[in-house]
């Protein structure tokens, strides 16, 4: 189980963070770039003049990524990126414009193209978000914490691993990825924020087979730390050993799995990963553009019961090295834990600061993008619904006739009407309280909000998952996390392959 530790890890205390990078009130990344502050913010304030906010946007970026398939390495990338967008935000319009080059030349270029969003506007001005007061994890980058020798031979080591572990292991493959993101936000009034993002995750995906039978399993883990977690055997999730263990043991489950029934059935949901339901089925639903355009199956619900009493959700992006986690969102609001729901009645959104400003709040640090050419928009951090105070063995006991959905694969959501669908990558029959047979082919079919208010028990076991989670939103992708307890959710349709 995860812990909400305030504490950072024995192996991230040990690096010391890169403090030229985070320091000096952002001259470190500008200078080197041959920028002067204060010529680029009167450019930025002559363009955002009239508008209710605006801001400069910059951003470094490195990443890598090494897949080993099959007892070689198949593939090694590495990528450095970097670039600006200039915003200025008029009511609901807002004028962009980015580039790959950090010159005054191109923001110039910009200026003149963002400029006449706010041309005849006569907006309020918008308060800079406060600076933040807490670190959730430390600014290092962990491309550098491994040798590329190191990488290789941890890869190798793992596979090694896996196919010593069981004789029926047929394939294995297992990934490295590494990512540094430097952002720097220059307000028009000379206010400087900056950030610096670890990101790393180590997956193992294996293929057994016994007799003319395959099937696959994988597991991955990661979040804002550094490849040294993925090295220790008490370190997060267990360390390598641990991931491969688990990917051999959901194949060996799968191979045993019966076709899985269809028909309206109780459901009961593991502990973490399966927050991927409530991610799709609800969180979007709960982001404030959605709702400031009516377009959410929970626009003009506030105040109103959403789901079922004691369900409490959560949007947490202050969670120490986790995968969702931020110091501050890419408008330099910090992050914070916002309350969605509270024992059922809807009393949240996720907002950036131009949906905020528009619905009569404020950002709830939630105002994300993917990269410096895409505009921020309200998104997810780590979504969480809370634990209640019911045992799992309890709740599974409960179920005279179900499935119990351990681990899910990919899905999909109606963010307008709620309807969502849902793939089990591992599940079991329920009989007479007991968990049966593994399953294959499961899939849940319902609508969110319904299935919210059909939760009947709520277990004391929530966990958040092993930091796996890309969100993906108008072609913009981002790190999340997710976590839950066990639930048990009444009459969900589940679609199979028996009657």
């Amino acid at each position: 189980m995860h812990s909400l530790s305030t504490t950072l890890p024995a192996s991230l205390q040990a690096i010391s963070p890169a403090s030229s990078l985070i320091k000096g009130e952002g001259k470190d990344m500008l200078e080197s770039y041959g920028l002067d502050k204060d010529q680029v913010r009167q450019v930025l304030a002559d363009t955002v003049h009239g508008a209710d906010d605006g801001e400069l946007f910059f951003e470094q970026t490195q990443s890598e990524s090494l897949v080993f398939d099959n007892g070689r390495l198949k593939s090694s990338a590495f990528d450095t990126g970097q670039g600006f967008g200039l915003r200025a935000v008029a009511g609901e319009m807002a004028g962009y414009a980015h580039s790959g080059e950090l010159n005054m030349g191109a923001i110039r270029r910009a200026a003149d193209s963002v400029r006449g969003v706010a041309d005849g506007y006569e907006g309020v001005w918008d308060m800079a978000p406060p600076k933040a007061n807490h670190t959730i994890y430390r600014g290092f980058n962990p491309v550098d914490d491994l040798t590329l020798g190191k990488k290789i031979a941890l890869l190798e080591e793992i596979d090694a691993y896996a196919r010593e572990k069981d004789p029926r292991v047929r394939q294995v493959s297992a990934s490295l990825v590494g990512n540094w993101r430097r952002v720097g936000i220059l307000r028009p009034n000379g206010q400087w924020f900056e950030d610096v993002r670890p990101l790393v995750r180590l997956n193992v995906s294996v293929v057994v087979g016994e007799g003319d039978r395959k099937e696959a399993g994988s597991h991955g883990f990661g979040g804002r730390n550094s490849y040294e977690f993925f090295l220790e055997a008490n370190g997060l999730e267990g360390g390598w050993r641990n991931a491969t263990d688990e990917a051999i043991r959901q194949a060996l489950v799968n191979l045993e799995a019966v076709a899985a029934p269809a028909g309206e059935l109780d459901v009961v949901l593991g502990p973490g990963w399966p927050g991927v339901l409530l991610h799709e089925a609800v969180g979007h639903g709960l982001e404030g553009d959605f709702n400031r355009r009516k377009s959410s199956a929970f626009s003009e619900l506030m105040g109103q019961q959403v789901a079922a009493k004691g369900v409490t959700v959560v949007d947490d992006g202050t969670i120490r090295g986790k995968r969702g986690s931020l110091n501050i969102d890419d408008e330099g609001t910090p992050s914070q834990r916002t309350t969605l729901i509270e024992d059922g009645i809807l009393v949240g959104y996720m907002q950036d600061r131009q949906n905020g400003r528009l619905m009569g709040t404020s950002s709830t640090g939630n105002g994300r993008r993917q990269s410096y050419a895409h505009l921020p928009m309200p998104r997810m951090t780590n979504t969480i619904m809370e634990a209640g105070e019911h045992a799992p063995e309890e709740i599974v006991k409960s179920v005279k006739n179900g499935i119990y959905a351990v681990n899910f694969g990919g899905g999909q959501v109606d963010i307008t009407s709620g309807k969502f669908v849902f793939s089990c990558t591992e599940a079991y029959l329920i009989e007479d309280g007991k968990v049966g047979a593994p399953v294959k082919g499961a899939t849940l079919i319902g609508n969110g909000p319904e299935a919210m208010k059909r939760i009947s028990m709520i277990g004391n076991d929530m966990e958040l998952d092993t930091g796996i989670g890309t969100c993906g939103k108008q072609g913009q992708g981002v790190p999340v996390g997710v976590g839950q307890p066990t639930l048990r959710i009444d009459g969900i349709t589940v679609g199979g392959t028996r009657t």
